[in-house]
């Protein structure tokens, strides 16, 4: 197979944008990455688009992509709607991957959109009820609650507001962490106040606050150990990449030093396991298996960004990854060594916690802001030297883990 590069990337401002329809996001997503590439329409040779909730809070479901798509002029070409869950956008862009990869086309749009925020709380709540298998719900939260036994959780420490079902889902990881491997709230806590520092610098991010370490174990609680900015928010938005073969590369005349390499793309389904037999969850096998495809190591990587959807997620993820050792996540994170200027920087861009999370557009959003770093464009919130970057983008829950994880890397 030969090389694939990633030639173009665009994304919107993430945030609670009422003025903007799924429509309008993907434009304006999409414009940036061909201006970007210095592509046109009309050298796409097939497209796929990544959205999750549209269908629930729309009513739109079946051709999402293809509506959405079509008054820019794409038409003609295979377009291929994407739907899983909160890994749908990095969904969308192993399958354009493996679209050039197969020599199906040269050139190959990945694009994903979401309009998550609505004044009907109930409603915006609920999209997130089918993450998980619905005719078990009353079991999966009981074997859930059962995970975290053994921590206590003070008073107090429950948000009486509505909240996604999947802040219960981590605050049950997080407990477990906590009893098995001596985690600390103050170690989540510093996960959070490190990736709100980081969205000070992205002008992109749907929150562009500093918080310190106190002032995030100080905020409103939504489920213990969980306060409000160790939590990502709802968000409206939409990130798109443009992909080629190097035939392409070289018909189309694109910069190849602004061109970064696709070295590994790796989409993992959960499995049955027990919570204690975390070598074997879905992340960690993903990226043992993208590390192997890409020749490199845990050591190898510059810069990441992960699907912290909360605080915990970050901390379980960075191990996944091999960042550190299973149960090091709490220590490394209060130590600093992922913040910008650490041994591995994670989530300069804010990471989800304080960029945002539109769900179907979250994981090309990672690939992004990897690209911009490994070009050296990242500004004020540069990792210097960076040349290797990865990105972790997980989506619903299926038993204890993710019911599914993409793995990228991609270098210079």
């Amino acid at each position: 197979m030969g090389n694939v590069y990633v030639i173009g990337v665009g994304m919107t401002p993430f945030g609670k944008l009422a003025n903007l329809s799924v429509k309008d996001l993907t434009r304006l997503s999409v414009e940036a990455a061909l201006k970007d590439a210095g592509c046109q329409t009309g050298d796409l040779e097939g497209a796929f688009f990544a959205n999750a909730v549209q269908g629930h809070m729309e009513g739109q479901h079946i051709i999402r992509g293809q509506i959405a798509l079509r008054e820019m002029g794409i038409q003609r070409i295979p377009v291929v709607n994407v739907e899983n869950a909160c890994a749908s956008a990095s969904s969308a862009f192993n399958l354009a991957l493996n679209f050039l990869r197969a020599g199906a086309g040269d050139v190959a749009l990945a694009v994903g959109a979401e309009k998550m925020f609505s004044d009907d709380r109930e409603r915006m709540f609920s999209a997130f009820d089918s993450g998980w298998d619905i005719t078990s719900a009353d079991a999966i939260r009981a074997r859930l609650v059962k995970l975290g036994e053994g921590v206590e959780v003070p008073p107090g420490t429950t948000s009486p507001r509505p909240y996604s079902v999947f802040m219960d889902v981590y605050a049950a990881f997080a407990r477990y962490h906590m009893r098995r491997f001596g985690t600390t709230q103050r170690q989540f806590a510093a996960v959070a106040a490190k990736n709100h520092e980081h969205s000070v610098e992205n002008p992109l991010s749907q929150y562009r606050k500093a918080f310190t370490l106190d002032e995030v174990l100080g905020a409103p609680p939504i489920t213990y150990p969980l306060t409000l900015p160790m939590c990502a928010p709802i968000s409206d938005g939409a990130a798109a990449a443009v992909l080629c073969t190097e035939a392409a590369l070289k018909r189309l005349g694109a910069d190849r030093s602004r061109a970064v390499r696709v070295l590994a793309s790796v989409m993992q389904t959960g499995s049955d396991r027990l919570p204690e037999e975390v070598a074997q969850h879905c992340t960690h096998l993903a990226a043992k298996r993208a590390y192997e495809l890409a020749g490199l190591g845990p050591a190898d990587v510059s810069v990441a960004e992960v699907h912290d959807a909360t605080a915990v997620g970050e901390i379980i993820q960075i191990e996944n990854l091999g960042f550190c050792a299973f149960g090091d996540g709490g220590p490394v994170s209060e130590r600093g060594d992922t913040r910008i200027g650490g041994r591995i920087p994670v989530n300069p861009s804010g990471g989800l916690e304080s960029k945002g999370h539109p769900i179907g557009a979250t994981g090309l959003a990672q690939i992004a802001e990897l690209v911009t770093q490994l070009r050296g464009e990242a500004g004020r919130r540069q990792v210097a030297g960076a040349c290797i970057a990865l990105a972790e983008n997980g989506g619903g829950l299926h038993g204890v883990e993710e019911a599914v994880a993409c793995v990228t890397v991609l270098g210079r």
